[in-house]
């Protein structure tokens, strides 16, 4: 039995819809670039694996859990998953797939850099990665899963000193988004001006999960009952590729191995 929390979002749960649609489009959106064998990198419980299979030739995702990865293997008996601890990709040789898939992953990886060069090195020449992370110009408190977030120009820079070529994008918002998002804003505002030391920024995350747990389910809870019928109304379709990254909810980007 699956346990969802609010950073995983579920696509059951109602109050967790228009953060599942968001999710959701990052898949929707990466089909164009899908092709050949395909590895997803943190494929979580499996949300975009229906999406990407009939664009790939082979598929293999990879996550730490292994509880998610049995009950993957029993819903796509087609295909390959496999648990592991990341980075290294253990066990996955160099230059094995046409293109890789990881998507609100990398904020969660201590040593990003090793992540995006284990990327870069079991792509195939002329291979493309794809992926997605939370624009923190955008972030409404500090995440303690988060190890890290990034300004569109950080993940540029990073990428550019590992990747042959970097497509910088955004997963955006409609103006239904973008009132939702402010409605968040605010009350997450009325949360923490009870925070009046910044313990947010400054206790270890593991002493903040539980707290930001609890709060933030709370907080989705009210935002469904205040704004149910607009909020419930958002599809993935709302979520529009931007070509601008700084306007962006998410970065939304496209990597390419020469």
């Amino acid at each position: 039995m699956a346990t969802y929390t609010t950073e995983i979002a579920s696509d059951k749960l109602i109050s967790d819809s228009p953060i599942h649609q968001r999710l959701l489009k990052a898949y929707i959106a990466a089909q164009p670039w899908i092709s050949g064998k395909l590895l997803e990198v943190g494929c979580g419980e499996g949300r975009g694996v229906e999406i990407l299979l009939p664009h790939a030739s082979g598929y293999l995702g990879i996550d730490k859990i292994q509880e998610v990865i049995d009950m993957l293997q029993q819903k796509f008996p087609d295909v390959s998953f496999k648990q592991a601890v990341i980075p290294p990709f253990a066990g996955i040789e160099d230059n094995s797939f046409d293109t890789v898939v990881s998507f609100q992953v990398i904020e969660h990886i201590e040593n990003d850099r090793l992540f995006l060069e284990e990327i870069y090195r079991v792509l195939k020449p002329g291979g493309k990665a794809i992926i997605s992370t939370p624009n923190i110009n955008h972030t409404l408190s500090r995440n303690p899963w988060h190890v890290r977030e990034y300004t569109p120009q950080q993940l540029i820079d990073l990428s550019k000193s590992i990747f042959d070529q970097v497509e910088a994008k955004g997963v955006g918002g409609t103006d239904k988004v973008w009132t939702y998002h402010q409605a968040n804003r605010e009350s997450v505002n009325k949360i923490m001006r009870f925070d009046i030391f910044d313990l947010q920024h400054k206790l270890p995350a593991s002493i903040l999960r539980m707290p930001y747990e609890i709060l933030n389910r709370i907080n989705r809870n009210k935002l469904h009952k205040q704004k149910s019928s607009k909020a419930m109304d958002i599809t993935h379709e709302d979520y529009p590729i931007v070509e601008d990254p700084a306007q962006g909810l998410d970065l939304f980007y496209i990597l390419h191995k020469k």
